[in-house]
């Protein structure tokens, strides 16, 4: 009883990422290795792939921008950086945190435990030659890695000379990063064969990717609004999914713009990107473990298409030509893995790619299944991850809100130059006159004429006045809870220029404050000092 009950009682974890860990090693690895998930998809996963720094993975065209871009979010230079109107970058740069600024190139990086690279000597010298690792003490790297590729280039000549499978490295990282930023510049939008392609790689990880429409400063707004369009219809015909890619428009360097016109938009688009950025280290044990049920559910598929496959191959004879004729029926067996064991066919994997894969492996050697290895995925997935997830909403609780800091992310924080300073509800903000008053002579002429008692107009008065403005009831609610300062359900001259006020800024397109700003209380109602 006492061992059966030991058994029984679920797992007890330090905190998630130890949590992931140890389910990774106790029960996802055995069925992984079982059915060499890892010769088919990816490799096994190290334990520094549960503990890194939530990474950012730069890609696109030569010369749209990607260094450049990385330079702008740190403010600072870094080793082995190099940018210019050719394809310069022409590695794999990890740009990570270091109390010492160097270089480490790939073949020392592949061996090292505490980063999580070590999978990657699979993809052999041609490609540990084009890698390296940029260290470097800055404040945003304290949070975030980023990842910085080769310009894609546009030729069917270059891309043979590379010498390893581009889109297969760029897959690898696709899986372990938490964030792809895909940039394109607005002036050259083709996208080229091997960038097609790249993204097809890129397939299961639409959740991870944005895209970033670079140099539009240099467009006008008539050019820019094509080109927006011309992007999203390219993007529409290579990335399948039901929803829209967000795409963030600007100019991502801190040179002046060229063209100003579209100020506003970059701006407001710059502080979008950055929030998604800031945002990326508090949600990352939440990608970790998404990552982790994407990889469970593949490895399930896995077992049963290698299963399939060695009960179907003959005990003496005729063995090469069976092989021939189940790669060739794949289709089939997919069919009835599915309907046999109720997986959606978004699960299998790209049926062309395993039929080629399957070509070199010995059928022979394939294992039986094995109900007990499935068993304990199932049960990973049905009762440790729910409880993992209990836990990852804990965390976020009890930790004190992570993001990234430092860098171009200080800029857009407070200040005159913060997003939205000094606009809407913010007008007036270091003004010593009220804001409010400047107007108030217009709005004292209505005031007067729906025939206030004792200087206030009531409820019903102000409300007939304030529909003129056709903002729904739930907005203009919110405006009277702002403007009757005294709450006595009336409205005073001063109060009801503050509601007028307050309509204006809702229509100019602005947010409501959730409560009155100081600078917005009417002289008469501020606490004297």
């Amino acid at each position: 009883y006492f061992i059966w009950n030991l058994k029984k009682d679920p797992e007890l974890f330090q905190n998630v990422a130890e949590g992931l860990r140890r389910l990774y090693r106790t029960k996802l690895f055995p069925l992984e290795d079982t059915y060499r998930f890892h010769d088919f998809h990816s490799p096994a996963l190290e334990d520094a792939d549960f503990d890194n720094k939530p990474m950012v993975l730069l890609v696109g065209q030569y010369s749209t921008g990607k260094t450049t871009f990385i330079r702008h979010l740190m403010e600072q230079d870094f080793p082995g950086m190099r940018i210019g109107p050719e394809p310069t970058t022409d590695c794999f740069i990890a740009v990570m945190h270091g109390e010492q600024e160097g270089v480490i190139p790939g073949n020392a990086l592949v061996v090292d435990p505490k980063k999580p690279f070590r999978k990657l000597n699979a993809f052999g010298n041609a490609f540990l030659n084009r890698f390296m690792c940029a260290q470097l003490p800055n404040p945003v790297l304290e949070s975030i890695s980023i990842i910085d590729t080769p310009g894609i280039l546009s030729g069917e000549k270059q891309r043979i000379s590379r010498g390893y499978d581009f889109a297969a490295v760029l897959e690898w990282f696709a899986e372990r990063v938490d964030r792809i930023i895909l940039l394109f510049d607005a002036h050259k939008l083709d996208i080229s064969d091997e960038f097609s392609e790249v993204i097809r790689a890129l397939k299961n990880h639409e959740d991870k990717m944005r895209v970033v429409l670079n140099k539009a400063d240099q467009i006008s707004t008539q050019q820019l609004m094509r080109v927006y369009g011309a992007l999203m219809w390219s993007l529409g015909k290579i990335i399948n999914t039901p929803e829209v890619v967000r795409v963030y428009i600007g100019s991502f360097w801190a040179q002046p713009l060229l063209v100003p016109d579209n100020r506003k938009l970059f701006e407001a688009e710059e502080m979008d990107l950055f929030l998604d950025i800031q945002s990326l280290p508090r949600n990352a044990s939440l990608r970790k473990l998404n990552d982790l049920i994407k990889r469970a559910r593949l490895a399930k598929v896995q077992a049963y298409i290698i299963s399939s496959l060695k009960k179907e191959m003959p005990s003496m004879f005729g063995k090469e030509a069976k092989k021939k004729e189940l790669i060739a029926n794949l289709g089939e067996i997919y069919t009835r893995i599915e309907k046999e064991h109720q997986i959606s066919p978004g699960d299998f994997p790209n049926l062309a790619k395993m039929q080629e894969l399957l070509n070199g492996q010995d059928f022979t050697k394939f294992a039986a299944l094995k109900p007990k290895l499935l068993e304990a995925v199932e049960d990973m997935l049905a009762n440790d991850i729910a409880r993992l997830m209990a836990m990852v909403r804990q965390e976020e609780a009890s930790v004190p809100s992570q993001s990234v800091k430092g860098g171009a992310f200080e800029g857009t924080m407070s200040g005159p130059f913060g997003h939205g300073y000094g606009e809407g509800a913010s007008e007036g903000i270091d003004e010593l006159e009220w804001v409010v008053g400047r107007d108030k002579p217009t709005y004292d002429e209505i005031f007067y004429t729906l025939s206030p008692i004792n200087g206030k107009v009531s409820g019903a008065a102000a409300k007939k006045e304030m529909l003129k403005s056709k903002l729904p009831n739930t907005v203009l609610g919110k405006i009277w809870k702002l403007a009757d300062v005294d709450k006595d359900g009336l409205l005073d001259d001063e109060e009801f220029a503050l509601a007028n006020h307050l309509i204006k800024v809702k229509l100019e397109g602005h947010e409501l404050p959730p409560s009155l700003p100081e600078h917005l209380v009417p002289p008469s109602k501020r606490m004297s000092p």
